[in-house]
């Protein structure tokens, strides 16, 4: 019995003195982020399945192992226009081990003050992989051509047009009300849950016109069950399926607004860990296979390291929230929400 307490009382001393471990003493950050990541990374994609969001997403996975160590698993979190996603990244821990796909939508739907958290401070943008405009397509059997058929129409026809989009508030919604008032028209917006939502809705003939990203067009153009009226950049897509696609600004309309997608985090991450994740981050997205296959699905990589994707958001936070407060998209939201 004495020899036990002896044993017991030199444990204790030596634990007190940081010789033995396993002691219970909490391990350093630096020996934390020597071992990130340890298990799979989980990246929440806040829109349904086949979207942009979710090819980008899921292009990645396919590369990641290489570079981070570990598998990513894609968690799809559809709903309110992406604010149930980006909601539960904030929710999450600051450990690195939940990531989330990160639009522009994230900043103008904090911008309309209706999504619990205000994402341009809580969500942390760590790195951007892509820039693209919206595109506006039509079915191919539809009568209109470019953009000023559609117009013309809806003049005649005041409400009669309906355009889907892919969540109440998104980009697509709000280049939809660009257009509109720009051009002093009359369109129904039909909010979906995502982008894919909206394209089979236009294939069904349920809404006329989709205002949506040029990834989730592609397949349907190169198949002609669908043509495309316009795009919302200032320049021409290098993208083959799009190069002939003319802007609105060619054609007499002054929209352009470009979504750009990447990748946030919970704000708070230990910067260790932090510095690991934009190594390998860095290394996945401009791995030749990962560049291939975004290729191969319409989408052009376009990475922004940490610095400058953070300073593209802020001057992105301000940029909104000056267009929403001059195109009144804000109480036509807060009007269908009551």
């Amino acid at each position: 019995m004495k020899m036990r307490k002896s044993v017991a009382l030199s444990l204790m001393l030596l634990c007190s003195m940081g010789m033995v471990a396993g002691c219970g003493t909490k391990e350093t950050p630096a020996a934390v982020a020597e071992k990130y990541p340890d298990k799979a990374i989980t990246l929440i994609v806040p829109y349904t399945a086949g979207g942009a969001n979710d090819m980008m997403a899921r292009a990645m996975g396919k590369v990641a192992y290489q570079h981070l160590g570990q598998n990513i698993i894609i968690k799809n979190v559809p709903g309110a226009g992406g604010i149930l996603g980006w909601n539960e990244l904030v929710e999450s821990g600051e450990d690195g081990y939940t990531l989330g796909t990160v639009t522009t939508s994230a900043l103008l739907q904090s911008a309309y003050g209706t999504t619990g958290y205000h994402y341009p401070s809580a969500i942390d943008p760590l790195v951007q992989i892509m820039e693209l405009p919206s595109v506006i397509v039509v079915r191919s059997d539809s009568d209109w051509n470019n953009i000023n058929d559609l117009i013309n129409y809806a003049r005649q026809h005041p409400g009669a047009v309906k355009y889907g989009h892919g969540g109440l508030g998104g980009v697509t919604h709000v280049v939809g009300e660009m257009t509109a008032k720009k051009v002093g028209v009359n369109l129904s917006q039909v909010p979906f849950k995502g982008d894919s939502e909206a394209l089979a809705a236009l294939l069904g003939g349920h809404i006329q016109v989709q205002f949506s990203s040029p990834p989730m067009l592609q397949e349907h153009i190169k198949s002609g069950t669908i043509k495309a009226l316009g795009v919302t950049s200032m320049k021409r897509m290098n993208d083959p399926v799009f190069s002939n696609v003319p802007t609105l600004q060619e054609q007499g309309v002054d929209v352009v607004l470009s979504i750009f997608w990447g990748i946030g985090a919970h704000k708070g991450m230990p910067p260790e860990i932090k510095a690991k994740l934009l190594a390998g981050l860095e290394k996945t997205v401009n791995d030749p296979e990962y560049i291939e296959n975004m290729r191969k699905l319409g989408m052009e990589v376009n990475y922004l390291g940490h610095e400058e994707f953070f300073q593209k958001w802020l001057k992105e936070t301000r940029i909104l929230t000056k267009i929403i407060k001059e195109s009144g998209i804000a109480e036509k939201i807060a009007e269908q929400k009551k």
